[in-house]
């Protein structure tokens, strides 16, 4: 490989992003999603204590209609749902419910069920890393002051980067492949998303830039990136702008990454 062209790669990105958002799959994991209720800001700040990893939470009947079921033995998480009484006039005279008061209702994340495959765009990558990527990418986070772990992580999480603490932890069960692109993630948010405060815009910058990283060495992360970075952006026409928008950091943050390995080493590992 030659001199990496990142603007092509950011090209890919896009074009592999809009044709997932404009497939099935893309539509049936949207009316998946759909089935799930939108919890109160409240109640996600129950759920966000009771367990942090929580991704996609809903009552044990919710969960049999996808055809899952609860793991005998999982603990619920409660959250709060409101008594609504009977309709009543009010002051201008409009039929309103009123609620009063609120009542503990056992819930469960997906982590705690079993049953049915759920419609998923993000695919874990499969592949080996004969090149050793790992090596060098956790080589650049020493480099720049982070200790890197792999560790076996609660739930669907595949890693994080604590920037206080200077550490990246990757999930260890993962195969190789998923285990380069989770690290060249975490770089990303360790160069840009220090002090970041937009969630979305952190995961659609480190996605992409893990994304350049990975074909720039040889490994095709698209069953992954594509479904990742459409899903925090929106998908279709509003995810290509975003990764458009954001272009300037992705590619700073890419070059961070690769140019400090090296022109040579970096062709020799997509070889």
């Amino acid at each position: 490989m030659g001199t990496i062209d990142r603007d092509s790669l950011l090209a890919t990105l896009a074009e592999g992003v809009q044709s997932l958002t404009d497939s099935d799959r893309w539509r049936s994991h949207l009316e998946f999603q759909g089935r799930f209720h939108r919890y109160s800001f409240n109640n996600t700040l129950l759920i966000g204590a009771q367990d942090p990893e929580a991704t996609r939470v809903a009552g044990f009947a919710s969960w049999a209609k996808m055809g899952r079921s609860v793991r005998k033995g999982e603990r619920a998480i409660w959250i709060l749902a409101p008594m609504v009484g009977r309709r009543v006039p009010d002051s201008e005279g409009e039929e309103r419910r009123r609620i009063h008061g609120f009542r503990p209702v056992a819930v469960f994340d997906v982590a705690q069920t079993d049953g049915d495959e759920l419609p998923e765009v993000c695919r874990n990558l499969q592949g080996d890393d004969p090149s050793a990527c790992f090596d060098a990418l956790a080589a650049r986070a020493v480099a720049w002051g982070y200790s890197v772990e792999r560790t076996e992580l609660p739930g669907p999480t595949n890693g994080d980067c604590a920037h206080a603490i200077r550490r990246i932890r990757v999930e260890a069960r993962n195969r190789p492949a998923q285990q380069v692109k989770t690290l060249a993630h975490e770089l990303a948010h360790a160069l840009l998303h220090e002090d970041t405060g937009d969630r979305p815009l952190a995961e659609l910058e480190a996605e992409s830039t893990a994304f350049l990283v990975c074909r720039s060495l040889g490994i095709d992360s698209g069953d992954y990136s594509f479904g990742y970075v459409a899903g925090w952006a929106g998908g279709g026409s509003e995810a290509v702008a975003a990764i458009s928008a954001s272009g300037a950091a992705i590619q700073r943050a890419s070059a961070a990454i690769l140019d400090g390995l090296g022109a040579s080493e970096v062709a020799a590992r997509a070889a």
